[in-house]
């Protein structure tokens, strides 16, 4: 029977790409990490590290043994911390990524209330626009939004919200066409590109006689950007048009810093998703989230 601890070790010497950095990781000296190193190497009769005076590569063999040695230690974990949970409640460690964005105003104040009601459980939440691999970055859940990809893991729709183009007053001044009324002059306009997109400045577009039609922007964007905040910089500081995140942009239009461009015409209608590991065994505490943050968002937009 395979040693969890050894798995946990060959792990940590994979990710540090060191023995000595690795056992300073773990405590241990480097003389026991090595030696649990070989003696896993034994049992499987296979070499998992290719070892030189100058370096440590992991074998063919050994990159696809650690993958599986993270989705065995994961569902350990997970199986250890739902036995404490029927005793002592939600414990242990809840890491969630999230885009800065949606995080910052939605995400964020959830995790706190989450929080209130789970005393003995902590929680990291982490900021990033890619999509993370959930196992190797030890995330328990991911929320995304946007169209959801194929992937390996498991998801489950939060809401939905529409996108909308979105410019300045000041950029609309400049235009010599005057006031943007038809999506021919949509078209024409300054176009500021989300990078992650598969084709940011082409979409299907319902009309308001509910047809479907394609839309694409005339021009290539000339300028481009990875996340949704600076999408909105680049568009307060007047330099054209983007497709915006209502939620991100509605007190903007309120105010009246921001237009709201052919609100008769409907661009596609985006979701927030909750991806959590494809594992045989769902963890009490990402249950527990998912369902409680359904509800909040839910609660927030009534």
């Amino acid at each position: 029977m395979l040693n969890m601890q050894r798995l946990a070790i060959f792990v940590a010497v994979v990710e540090a790409k060191s023995f000595t950095a690795a056992a300073s990781t773990l405590g241990l000296t480097k003389a026991v990490v090595s030696f649990n190193v070989k003696q896993l190497e034994q049992t499987l009769n296979v070499s998992l590290l290719a070892r030189s005076t100058r370096q440590l590569s992991v074998t063919e063999a050994g990159e696809r043994f650690y993958h599986h040695c993270q989705q065995l230690l994961y569902h350990a974990q997970c199986v250890l911390n739902d036995v404490r949970a029927d005793h002592s409640g939600l414990s242990g460690l809840l890491r969630i990524t999230t885009t800065a964005e949606y995080g910052e105003k939605v995400v964020v104040p959830a995790l706190a209330a989450f929080a209130q009601l789970h005393q003995q459980l902590r929680i990291q939440h982490v900021t990033s626009s890619k999509n993370d691999d959930l196992i190797a970055g030890r995330f328990d859940v991911a929320i995304r939004h946007g169209q959801l990809v194929d992937s390996n893991y498991h998801a489950k729709l939060i809401e939905q919200f529409d996108i909308l183009p979105i410019a300045t007053p000041a950029y609309l001044a400049t235009l010599s066409t005057g006031p943007l009324t038809s999506l021919d002059q949509l078209a024409e306009a300054n176009w500021i590109a989300h990078s992650r997109l598969p084709t940011p400045l082409s979409w299907q577009v319902l009309t308001p006689t509910q047809a479907q039609v394609l839309f694409q922007a005339k021009h290539p964007a000339r300028l481009v950007t990875d996340s949704a905040a600076s999408l909105l910089a680049f568009v307060k500081s007047g330099a054209g048009v983007a497709l915006l995140p209502a939620w991100l942009v509605e007190r903007d239009l309120e105010q009246g810093h921001l237009v709201h461009l052919l609100p008769d015409y409907h661009f596609p209608r985006q979701g927030i998703y909750a991806l959590y590991p494809n594992t045989r065994h769902v963890p009490e505490k990402v249950r527990t989230f998912i369902d409680f943050f359904q509800g909040w968002v839910k609660r927030q937009v009534q």
